[in-house]
């Protein structure tokens, strides 16, 4: 139990010995009573809005609530002081010695400091990437990929059960044009000169398919109709292109537990199995669209389609599932994808493109109708990456086949360096990458910060067994104020973990460490104007070892917090 979640059960008995003792009526629902730090710390170390939230239900005044609840708090051994603000808020300051605790507590806890039972064993599915096996990845699908690892780690490390999938989409249009384009690789690699029409993917990444099924069949494919030949070369170009997908998300530090096949999907009978669940509820009906907006209508027929009745859980118009000659539409292949996700799962998380955002509410809509709202789902949209080069834009398109590749950027400035910085923004806000600035060296590069802040306590050990100081023993009561305040904010790490798992943003991770890292380094710098600031005084011994338990448990916070990244936290700067 960390401060933060202790202090919430202190709340909570208060509220418990204020309900036997009549001051407060039963059962009063406390979902939203926080614990949390005040934004002026000038207000004290804790804050709690309990007597603001109870005070209406309980038909009582928030202050007059609130000083039944502070004549309890001050009794508390780690509570200094405790003050009513405002209506009805409550600030605390903790003794000094609570915080030295906390310390400790963070050192014992090691690896699982911050660590949580919030998801209680829940199990969350997050399908992220899933991009068309088209090709190997590139940058554009970079950011997606980070984002959703990072949150699948985040969710493990407040408690939840995570599946990590991605959905091949391996039955649509696009995965005809690649096995085309791998035809004439094909007939390429047997002595044929080729030209690559426009339409079809030229990139040179599709020469060893080529190569390969030219081993594999000879010529026997050659000069052949497509129909005897397209969904061999089909298949075999999406095996070969998942290999190729595999290998530069692996090159990020990205494994999924589940690959699942849009194709195999359909050949199941999936889809129709999500169809007779929604007629049996009436939620699927045969009828006409309406005519397309601006278009004439004697371009327009009305066709009868199978249509879900999207617009019931807040859609803008009911969908098709099918198309006129009986074809799954996107939509009705997707709503059977999801439903098959909800059997195995308590929650769903989509990573999408933000150019995906117009099919949100339908599929919202979709997994509502499927599971009965019992299975909560989110979408999280992501924005393209620009990348830049000396503040020049790179152009990339995939279909042209002159496009940055993720192996590229991974192997010019290292995994770290592209997990870490494609987290320095909320997903859903635009982000440049460029070169130079994701490897620069200042303060206004978040990965080097960080960094060098871990490496600054990594350092400190070597200097002080050069100095010959041994740390035997440990006096936390050497830490005073400006000490502990650094402390007060390493003590957050589980709070914050906490929240960025409820809201599903990993990216407040990073911002965390960042500050965390600006405390860190701000205290240090100090001690170049005040000697008796430093972490290292040869002739404090006993200040210095303290001084070095504080420095520990700041590295281990940021060790946590870069393994929830997928970041590996460095020893020294080079």
């Amino acid at each position: 139990m960390t401060l933060y979640t202790r202090f919430a059960a202190h709340i909570d008995a208060v509220l418990d010995a204020l309900e036997a003792s009549g001051d407060l009526p039963a059962g009063l629902n406390r979902a939203n009573i926080t614990v949390e730090p005040p934004r002026d710390t000038s207000h004290g170390d804790l804050a709690t809005n309990a007597a603001m939230v109870l005070a209406k239900p309980a038909q009582t005044n928030p202050r007059a609530l609130a000083e039944k609840i502070v004549a309890h708090l001050a009794s508390l051994d780690e509570v200094e002081k405790v003050s009513i603000a405002g209506p009805g808020f409550i600030n605390m300051s903790l003794t000094d010695d609570t915080w030295r605790a906390e310390l400790s507590a963070i050192r014992d806890g090691g690896d699982d400091y911050g660590r949580s039972n919030r998801g209680a064993g829940t199990t969350v599915n997050i399908e992220y990437v899933s991009a068309n096996p088209t090709g190997p990845m590139h940058m554009g699908h970079c950011r997606g990929a980070v984002v959703g690892d990072a949150l699948a780690a985040l969710l493990e490390f407040a408690g939840h059960k995570v599946i990590r999938e991605y959905y091949v989409n391996d039955a649509g249009g696009q995965v005809d044009v690649l096995a085309r384009s791998v035809h004439l690789r094909y007939r390429e690699a047997l002595g044929e000169t080729v030209e690559i029409p426009e339409g079809l993917y030229p990139g040179d990444y599709l020469i060893p398919v080529g190569q390969a099924l030219a081993a594999e069949f000879g010529d026997a494919y050659v000069g052949k109709p497509e129909e005897e030949w397209l969904v061999l070369f089909r298949t075999k170009a999406v095996a070969a292109m998942l290999v190729l997908i595999k290998a530069d998300l692996a090159l990020l530090g990205i494994y999924h537990d589940l690959f699942s096949s849009e194709a195999e999907l359909q050949a199941a009978g999936k889809p129709e199995e999500a169809e007779a669940e929604l007629r049996s509820r009436d939620l699927i009906y045969d009828g006409v669209l309406e005519a397309p907006k601006g278009q004439e209508l004697e371009d327009w027929e009305p066709v009868v389609l199978p249509l879900f009745r999207s617009t019931q859980f807040g859609d803008d118009q009911d969908r098709p599932i099918k198309k006129s000659n009986g074809q799954w539409t996107y939509f009705g292949a997707d709503l059977a994808y999801h439903f098959q996700k909800a059997q195995s799962a308590d929650a769903l998380i989509d990573i999408w493109g933000a150019d995906h955002a117009g099919t949100v509410k339908r599929i919202v809509a979709a997994v509502q109708a499927l599971t009965g709202g019992k299975t909560r789902f989110d979408v999280k949209l992501v924005q393209m990456v620009r990348l830049m080069r000396n503040g020049e834009s790179i152009k990339m398109g995939k279909r042209s086949g002159n496009f940055v590749t993720l192996a590229d950027v991974v192997n010019e400035v290292g995994k770290d360096v592209v997990r870490f910085t494609m987290l320095t923004r909320k997903a859903d806000a635009q982000m440049d990458f460029d070169f130079a600035k994701v490897v620069e060296a200042s303060k206004d590069n978040p990965v080097f910060y960080v960094n060098y802040a871990h490496a600054r306590v990594a350092s400190l050990h070597r200097r002080a067994a050069e100095a010959g100081i041994v740390c035997d023993s440990i006096d936390l009561s050497q830490l005073d104020t400006e000490d502990l305040a650094l402390v007060k904010f390493a003590a957050q790490f589980p709070r914050i973990v906490d929240t960025a798992a409820a809201a599903r943003e990993p990216h407040r991770i990073a911002f965390y460490l960042y500050d965390l890292a600006a405390t860190l380094h701000a205290l240090w710098n100090v001690g170049n104007d005040r000697p008796d600031r430093r972490f290292l005084l040869p002739d404090n011994p006993a200040m210095t070892c303290a001084r070095l338990f504080m420095a520990d448990a700041i590295g281990q916070i940021i060790r946590n917090g870069l393994a929830i990244m997928g970041v590996q936290a460095v020893q020294e700067m080079n």
